[in-house]
């Protein structure tokens, strides 16, 4: 149980930081821009239904997508509950 504890917050750590990491302008070639890839291989799988589910929230001319914000506090609710 402990395992499955370290492995949800360490996968929401990983899911911040793509957020973090996708704000960063450099090519794909840059070690940033290869985290970057490593990051999406990552979390797409998980990101990808969740998309799906939750439209764009709409800012002007913007558009905000909310799947990382919701998919952390989840990770983070359940790992309180099973903590």
């Amino acid at each position: 149980m402990r395992f499955l504890c370290l492995a949800l917050r360490a996968y929401a750590l990983v899911v911040f930081a793509r957020v973090v990491v996708e704000w960063v302008p450099v090519g794909d070639e840059h070690p940033v821009g290869r985290l970057r890839r490593g990051l999406r291989l990552v979390t797409q799988p998980v990101l990808a239904p969740l998309r799906a589910l939750l439209p764009p929230v709409r800012l002007g001319s913007v558009a905000l997508d909310l799947s990382p914000l919701v998919l952390i506090l989840v990770l983070n609710l359940v790992a309180q509950v099973l903590c």
